[in-house]
């Protein structure tokens, strides 16, 4: 014959209430994904530095942005890298392995780009705006 104490019924009871709060937390979370990336801004370009083979480094590549996006360069590679532009003063840094670098605004232009580590890797972005500045001395916008 099977018998249970108090003790063990409580414990059941709480167990099969803890499953169905449990169970009631999780559908509520996976209905709202609070954890899911929000979608892209379309105020922000992203460059992801896919690999280390010359011109097809970047991606995309060559870029088009407006005036009005900010210019972000992601390392998707396993190296580290350093992108600069070739005619101005546009420096990201050393971006190491799934790191970006901080947003930036071009001025309207056609400009090429390089990593300082891996030379053969270069890029090009085209911004397009009111001006037809490419390459001059006034550089992008910061």
């Amino acid at each position: 014959m099977f018998t249970l104490n108090l003790g063990q019924i409580c414990a059941a009871v709480l167990t099969v209430g803890a499953c169905v709060a449990a169970s009631a937390c999780s559908s509520d979370t996976m209905n709202q994904n609070p954890t899911a990336p929000s979608p892209p801004s379309s105020t922000t370009l992203t460059i992801d530095i896919v690999e280390e083979s010359g011109p097809n480094s970047f991606y995309p590549s060559p870029a088009s942005a407006t005036a009005q996006q900010m210019l972000v360069w992601r390392n998707a590679d396993r190296e580290t890298h350093h992108v600069v532009f070739d005619s101005t003063a546009v420096d990201t840094g050393n971006l190491a392995p799934n790191t970006q670098s901080q947003p930036i605004t071009v001025a309207p232009g056609t400009w090429s780009y390089r990593c300082t580590i891996h030379p053969s890797m270069t890029g090009v972005v085209t911004v397009a705006g009111s001006s037809s500045q490419s390459n001059g001395s006034d550089g992008p916008a910061y």
